[in-house]
């Protein structure tokens, strides 16, 4: 196992090896600007071996934000992080310091290097040992009690490869269980908090976080939405003023304009966007689907803005320059992707008023 994680040292010496603009400084850890997800694939070695020098030529191009989750790809997209870390490791070309891994657990998986019926290999590894109990598992099939969460925080540690993951997301706790009340939701939150902060003292995780899709994008009126406020105060009552809630991760393109645009979540008293409100409580934003998985590629041809670069490049400096997010996650395979999409990295972010300059450009 790869002991360590991410430190304030060891971030800022990766950092100085690229642009020094290109990182953020969140939690005195130096976060690239963009960030690499691995959702997409099939659960099959081929794709294994392209997840992996994915992530690392992503890495020896100056991104250290790794984002994945224990359901991408049946538990394989972390196994093929962990390899290509301990590769990098090896070769003497990172060190665990310098880069950030965040995962995901929540969702009911399977096991992609195991050949058996989806049900079947539930109800042999959770359903028999008493892991998971009848009524725990949403229609979602999403799952939110203690012994599933610790079921899966060990089984990422050991997919991962690392005795510590620096962020460790609950996925679409909202989104998966449709039919608890916001009441029942907050209750079943306040104990996976208490769980996260017991295993952030154990040294298993430093940070926690909510990996969200709807929740923090609906208007208020929404049964889905979720006001950040009120998590980050719950965060507090377990925590305290250290507690690990500090990041959340949502949906933001150009085509998933809420977070910048919707004026949905209430801080103090006062009517903000999801991005803003963040900004206000100390909460980082990762966000994903920054190219709406090539869909917006063709749209951004279209456009005078982006005539300077290639789209990938121009859509991921959008994201990464809005105020209030720390990076785009984008998830990339092949080596003509990575190559492409990772050019962004040789330029700088944009500035406030080229950032202002730019949205006007966008919409005139």
């Amino acid at each position: 196992m790869i002991s360590g994680f991410a430190t304030s040292k060891g971030t800022k010496d990766f950092s100085t090896k690229f642009i020094s603009e290109n990182y953020n400084l969140f939690q005195n850890l130096h976060l690239s600007n963009v960030g690499i997800g691995t959702y997409l694939g099939e659960p099959d070695s081929q794709t294994d071996t392209l997840v992996k020098d994915a992530v690392k030529k992503s890495i020896l191009s100056g991104v250290n934000v790794i984002d994945t989750a224990i359901n991408y790809r049946a538990q394989k997209s972390e196994r093929s992080i962990g390899l290509a870390l301990s590769e990098l490791i090896s070769e003497n070309s990172i060190k665990r310091e310098q880069i950030f891994v965040c995962t995901k657990n929540g969702y009911v998986t399977n096991d992609g290097d195991i050949r058996e019926d989806f049900m079947q290999y539930i109800m042999r590894e959770l359903g028999k040992p008493g892991i998971v109990k009848e009524g725990d598992i949403s229609s979602g099939y999403h799952c939110m009690t203690i012994p599933y969460l610790n079921d899966q925080l060990e089984r990422s540690l050991k997919n991962l490869n690392l005795e510590c993951i620096d962020l460790m997301y609950l996925h679409n706790a909202v989104e998966g269980n449709p039919q608890m009340s916001k009441l029942q939701f907050l209750d079943r939150l306040k104990k996976v908090f208490e769980f996260y902060e017991s295993k952030r003292k154990e040294g298993k995780i430093r940070f926690y976080g909510l990996a969200t899709w709807e929740c923090f994008r609906a208007n208020p009126d929404n049964p889905m939405f979720l006001s950040l406020e009120d998590v980050v105060k719950l965060a507090q009552e377990v925590g305290g003023p250290e507690h690990g809630f500090r990041f959340i991760q949502l949906p933001f393109n150009l085509h998933f304009d809420q977070a910048l645009l919707l004026k949905n979540q209430t801080v103090n008293g006062s009517q903000n966007s999801i991005l803003e409100s963040a900004i206000e409580l100390g909460i980082g934003v990762f966000t994903s689907v920054p190219l709406m998985q090539g869909r917006l590629l063709e749209w951004a041809k279209s456009k005078p803005v982006f005539s300077t670069s290639s789209p990938s490049v121009g859509l991921l400096q959008f994201i990464r320059s809005t105020p209030g997010v720390l990076a785009p996650l984008i998830g990339q395979k092949s080596s003509t992707h990575v190559d492409e999409n990772l050019e962004v990295m040789k330029i700088s972010a944009m500035e406030k008023s080229e950032f202002d300059e730019f949205v006007t450009k966008l919409v005139s």
